[in-house]
């Protein structure tokens, strides 16, 4: 006899399970937990099997009479209608698996690995440009061609080096979708000749020692934030990144020890480095201190006191005192230090790539090397400090004064 709506829904569960039929194979389960649940009985290649078609009252009477119609229908052309349950299942599962979705769980992985926040904050920039053409696809489906297209949108622009990266940041995402199984090959590989190579163009940086004393007097002379002034002369003393220092905060700092330790988190190479503090430069954090001491950062900034002064600022001030961005950058004091300590031939090599905290890339050579220098680079900083000094006294005034007070007024 043929079920109805009220009897599936006055059912009642029993100690044990009860089979209610409706013709066709169709068949209501009452279970002695209460739960209500379809099944189509049905045969196979000579084998009992059962399909199930969801719950009462979810599925109501009319949807599981129209299942079992569908799924006869499956069987009379020859298919077993629960392989294409599952087949369809695994299809709905896939699409599910799109780039963007592989991407977040991807930028969630390098979040867990303590990578730092700005890190991640460009990777998720980098693939905001890939999310429109490819963002919404299946990962699978993904191939060469259609990752050009994103990198080549990029690339109209005329940013280069941002279709470059990109091109890096996808592999990335593919080579995690291979590693979860959800991916076969990564396309970005087949791409590596087809972009546009940008041209480089390196960091402005003065490296001629009458220029540099020039600049140093500059900085001296300059008028603006006094926490921005302190912050260029320690770039030239220290010579760091310029957001490792940007983000400094005054418990790093070990003044009896005279030394500054940059945490793993905020160095580029995800290592603490230490900087030996020559006495100039605890004479220039002194100053500071009395400014600045009484918070966490060394330089905030002035409108937000909890947050750094920006990534501009620096350069902004080197505009200020005259120096265009081909002439001096904040980061080009790095190259500045490089040049001009290998030039002098004092200092071993190994002992000037440690204080610029670059890592060696031959895995021998690292393992040999694992000395730190540490008391030569200690002896190192402050000859680097006098000869700044020495630099700063012998460099001509000119520039410096009109930069910093502006033309002056004939008596």
């Amino acid at each position: 006899m043929a079920l109805s709506d009220m009897k599936c829904r006055n059912v009642r569960p029993a100690a044990k399970l009860q089979k209610l039929s409706d013709g066709g194979g169709l068949q209501l389960w009452a279970q002695p937990s209460g739960a209500r649940l379809w099944r189509f009985a049905y045969r196979f290649n000579g084998k009992q099997k059962l399909l199930a078609l969801g719950a009462y009252p979810a599925v109501s009477l009319a949807d599981a009479r129209q299942a079992r119609d569908e799924a006869k229908r499956v069987l009379a052309g020859g298919c077993d209608p629960s392989e294409e349950k599952k087949q369809k299942k695994a299809i709905a599962e896939r699409a599910k698996e799109t780039f963007r979705t592989i991407a977040e769980e991807y930028v969630a992985k390098l979040r867990r690995e303590g990578r730092a926040e700005a890190t991640i904050a460009k990777v998720d920039w980098l693939l905001s440009f890939a999310y429109p053409s490819i963002g919404d696809r299946s990962i699978r489906e993904i191939d060469a061609p259609a990752v050009l297209k994103a990198l080549q949108q990029v690339e109209a622009r005329g940013r280069y080096e941002s279709a470059r990266r990109l091109r890096s940041t996808i592999g990335g995402v593919f080579r995690y979708a291979i590693a979860t199984a959800r991916a076969e090959n990564d396309p970005t590989f087949a791409l590596r000749d087809a972009l546009t190579k940008p041209i480089v163009t390196p960091r402005a940086a003065v490296t001629d020692p009458k220029a540099l004393g020039a600049l140093l007097r500059a900085i001296d002379w300059f008028d603006g934030q006094p926490t921005v002034r302190a912050a260029l002369q320690l770039m030239a003393l220290l010579f760091p990144r310029p957001g490792e220092l940007r983000a400094a905060e005054w418990t790093e700092f070990d003044f009896d020890k005279a030394v500054w330790t940059i945490p793993a988190e905020r160095a580029k190479m995800r290592r603490p480095h230490r900087v030996p503090l020559a006495i100039q430069a605890i004479a220039i954090l002194d100053r500071l201190k009395r400014i600045s001491g009484r918070g966490e950062l060394l330089f905030p900034g002035v409108r937000a006191p909890d947050r750094p002064i920006s990534d501009n600022t620096l350069n902004a001030a080197l505009r200020r005192l005259g120096y265009g961005k081909e002439e001096a950058t904040a980061h080009g004091f790095r190259a500045t230090a490089s040049s001009l300590l290998n030039e002098c031939g004092k200092w071993h090599p190994d002992a000037i790539e440690r204080q610029l905290a670059h890592v060696e890339n031959n895995d021998v050579r690292r393992a040999y090397a694992r000395g730190e220098h540490w008391d030569e680079r200690v002896k190192m900083m402050q000859w680097w400090a006098g000869y700044l000094d020495e630099l700063k006294a012998s460099a001509p005034e000119g520039r410096t004064l009109e930069t910093a007070l502006g033309p002056t007024v004939a008596s």
